[in-house]
């Protein structure tokens, strides 16, 4: 059985990746210039993919009996490349962080099937923080 405590953890998981999915979506249609050439397209493949993980997540709550949300955290796109690179970054971080704890709690609580599905997602996230680290360096 699983506990309210990752049930909670899993929606806050949902939030986060329906909040990045728009941002970084907003971030490739908004941004222009010389450097938005370069890297809108980046912006919109990892948008794609936060939608993905919003979604498998979303299957996972819905299959452990839980309501997935549909509500996203604060969306932050920023005014400049830099600033839009900042909030992905720390986003980014966030996830890492979070996913973390989650696979933990899956653990402990004997979920392997939850703590598989975010190990791949931390995996994903991981490279999204590379990403978007290394544009920032050419910026």
């Amino acid at each position: 059985m699983t506990s309210d405590k990752l049930l909670e953890m899993l929606n806050k998981a949902i939030a986060r990746e329906l909040q990045v999915s728009i941002q970084y979506m907003w971030q490739h249609v908004q941004w222009s210039g010389v450097k938005g050439f370069a890297v809108r397209d980046e912006f919109k493949k990892i948008a794609i993919a936060e939608m993905k993980h919003a979604e498998k997540i979303a299957e996972r709550l819905n299959y452990l009996g839980g309501k997935p949300t549909t509500k996203p955290d604060n969306i932050t796109v920023g005014e400049s490349l830099k600033e839009m690179l900042d909030a992905d970054i720390q986003s980014e971080e966030f996830a890492i962080k979070f996913y973390k704890e989650i696979i933990k709690a899956a653990e402990g609580e004997g979920d392997v099937t939850t703590a598989r599905i975010f190990r791949k997602i931390l995996e994903e996230e991981e490279e999204h923080h590379d990403t978007f680290t290394t544009i920032k360096e050419e910026v």
